[in-house]
């Protein structure tokens, strides 16, 4: 529990209103009780602002002049919001123990508070970080490097030689080091190019439910500082993402590619492999990117929906547009003689 003063105080910000307002959970401003807290970022959602039963919302200076219940004031209330979300999760952080059923090979190096689940298998001459939880059915290859206070949940594989920094999220499925998909074409069928670099996880990184990342044909792929990668991604071999960047699900990145810092990439895009990614880049859900991005901006591809009888007629003249724009070319000539 919270009053909202104690809120306002531990995020360095002010309040009106009754600060002595005891707060146990967020919650939407439709759903919200008066023991809740809740928050307006998305203008779409102002029409609950006077009707809810908050006990607080967390508002903009602006919106709460015109709002006459408690309010915490930000200048950005979603980041507030996720930082005030965290002070009322329940951490159900195990006791640090290793389950009789996990194995350990010779040579592994555990760190102080290490939670190893059962079934999991730490093969020849891991390293785990103190404070770090291995959950349940967790297979760890040789040589792999852990850090510190990371959590690598159910079902997690993680293939040999990989890096993995501190306080690094590894969730149900995902796959860190699987074989990139490197193929040479014979004359008698294809050749497998042997994958022999690994992947390298910086510090503060989130990696979603059954998301493969490749690990490199020669040298590394790699993760920078602060990446979050949502459930189904599949980065390439010798990806390089930079810090901060963000990739929606179902996202799929080819290999060798290098996208920059501080990107925003929506759900399903296709990036092509062997391009560059500038940093600051924003690609909306969808889209399909098949060459180098070199200025910072928002890039979007695919037509919007629409009905089917429309978009049949739009695709048909899209078959034609090079036949139009060739007449175009030749009445331009005709104009210009």
């Amino acid at each position: 529990m919270k009053t909202l003063a104690e809120l306002a105080t531990s995020q360095q910000l002010t309040y009106q209103g009754n600060g002595e307002v005891a707060l146990t959970a967020v919650a939407t401003l439709e759903h919200a009780k008066g023991n809740e807290i809740s928050f307006l970022a998305n203008p779409s959602y102002t029409k609950f602002l006077a009707g809810t039963k908050a006990g607080a919302v967390i508002l903009t200076a602006k919106m709460a002049a015109d709002y006459e219940g408690n309010a915490l004031i930000s200048d950005n209330p979603y980041v507030t919001f996720a930082y005030v979300a965290q002070l009322f999760v329940k951490q159900q952080r195990p006791v640090a123990k290793i389950h009789p059923t996990a194995v350990i090979e010779a040579g592994v190096e555990v760190g102080e508070n290490v939670s190893i689940g059962a079934f999991s298998v730490l093969h020849q001459s891991v390293c785990v970080g103190a404070g770090t939880t291995i959950e349940s059915h967790v297979s760890i290859a040789d040589d792999v490097v852990i850090g510190e206070a990371c959590v690598i949940k159910s079902g997690v594989k993680i293939e040999p030689g990989c890096v993995i920094g501190d306080r690094v999220i590894l969730h149900p499925g995902a796959v860190i080091g699987a074989d990139g998909f490197g193929l040479a074409r014979d004359k008698s069928g294809w050749v497998k190019i042997p994958q022999t670099g690994a992947v390298v996880i910086g510090n503060d990184c989130e990696v979603g439910a059954n998301t493969t990342i490749d690990c490199g044909a020669i040298e590394h792929t790699v993760l920078g500082q602060d990446v979050r990668l949502d459930n189904q991604i599949q980065i390439g071999h010798n990806v390089i993402i930079g810090d901060h960047t963000v990739i929606a699900g179902c996202t799929a990145v080819a290999g060798s590619t290098e996208i920059g810092r501080n990107c925003l990439i929506g759900g399903g895009v296709g990036i092509v492999g062997h391009i560059k990614i500038c940093d600051g880049v924003t690609i909306q859900a969808m889209a399909l990117v098949t060459n180098s991005i070199k200025e910072p901006g928002s890039y979007s591809s695919v037509s919007p929906l629409q009905p089917t009888k429309q978009w049949r007629k739009n695709a048909v003249r899209a078959r034609q547009l090079d036949q139009i724009a060739r007449k175009v070319n030749q009445l331009e000539k005709k104009l210009n003689d």
